[in-house]
């Protein structure tokens, strides 16, 4: 643990080269700056999760936001779109970010104190405030280079995807299968794991199943706790996504629970990344219907991978869930391809 001067001189580097400056406008000023509506820059600031002060004569931004608001006026998908759409791309990319960031603090804030530590040890004659800025500077520059990669690889897959599907901007209508999968009994076990017991299980229940989607074309959604949501473009993918998740499971020897997964196909709304519609309704409901360790599919997954030799179905009888009367799912199994004798 860093000693309360070396945490207060962090701080003190901290915020303006994060900010790119020290704070120095007002939202009049902004407006002036960027001919941006000083009421459209106070939504979007808040839609990004920033608290804004009443006053529009706070001193609260940098040079860097002013770039940003000119940025934003530059992309003409969003600069004229209405204010409910460019509140949710707002919105949609704040709460993104801000996720990212809490994930990334303590990573961010050990590593920056090993150097400082390691510097100052080195050369105990060094002036610490130039040590702690150096540090901040290499560790921000190499984790945004590795988010810059990361963001890239992963947006190049998005357009792949989408071109393919003949997308346009905007919220889109697409045929895809859609996978729910969840851990059993996640309730339980977090009243009897220890934080770093429960840290371990989701660790390993997050690797087998992003393994498990990404090795057969699909990409997760997200995780919510104890649940990922998955999509891929065939219902063929999405089968062998959903079988390859339980046998990941069953292959981690116990540090995974056993799973449920429920899996569906057809017309969903893609919007801001995420997936809407009566698909992902059915989805989720075959995953809580189902046994654990099974795969749940729905008619039209089930009409898709009929007669696939490599899939084996067993139908079962409808069943009536919250919000659906006739729920008909089919148990999916890998066929075992027996040796002639």
């Amino acid at each position: 643990m860093a000693s309360p001067e070396i945490s207060k001189l962090v701080q003190s580097v901290v915020e303006p080269f994060l900010l790119n400056g020290q704070r120095k406008y007002n939202r009049r000023e902004v407006t002036a700056l960027t001919k941006v509506p000083s009421s459209l820059t106070r939504r979007l600031w808040v839609s990004l999760g920033f608290p804004a002060d009443p006053d529009d004569s706070a001193v609260e931004y940098t040079d860097a936001d002013i770039d940003a608001a000119k940025t934003f006026s530059k992309l003409n998908v969003l600069a004229s779109a209405d204010i409910h759409r460019q509140t949710t791309a707002a919105r949609t990319l704040g709460r993104s970010m801000a996720r990212l960031a809490e994930w990334q603090v303590d990573l961010v804030t050990e590593e920056i104190l090993d150097r400082i530590a390691k510097n100052t040890a080195e050369d105990p004659a060094s002036d610490h405030e130039q040590v702690a800025r150096a540090a901040t500077e290499e560790v921000v520059a190499e984790l945004e280079a590795l988010m810059s990669y990361a963001w890239r690889r992963h947006l190049d897959a998005a357009l792949s995807r989408s071109l393919e599907e003949g997308a346009v901007a905007g919220d889109t209508m697409r045929v895809l299968a859609v996978g729910f999968a969840d851990m059993v009994g996640y309730t339980r076990l977090t009243r009897h794991l220890d934080p770093e017991e429960l840290s371990s299980l989701l660790e390993a229940f997050e690797t087998a199943t992003s393994n498990a989607i990404t090795a057969h074309g699909g990409w997760v959604i997200k995780n919510v706790g104890d649940e990922v949501m998955f999509a891929a473009n065939t219902a063929k993918d999405g089968a062998r996504i959903a079988l390859a998740i339980q046998e990941a499971a069953t292959a981690s020897h116990g540090v995974t629970q056993e799973l449920r997964v429920g899996l569906a196909y057809g017309d969903v709304l893609q919007r801001f990344g995420d997936l809407y519609g009566s698909v992902v309704n059915v989805a989720a409901r075959l995953t809580g219907v189902a046994r654990p360790g099974t795969v749940l599919i729905d008619d039209s997954a089930a009409q898709s991978i009929a007669g696939d030799p490599q899939f084996d179905l067993r139908h079962l009888r409808t069943v009536r869930v919250k919000g659906i009367n006739r729920l008909h799912g089919h148990v999916l199994r890998r066929n075992e391809i027996r040796p002639l004798v």
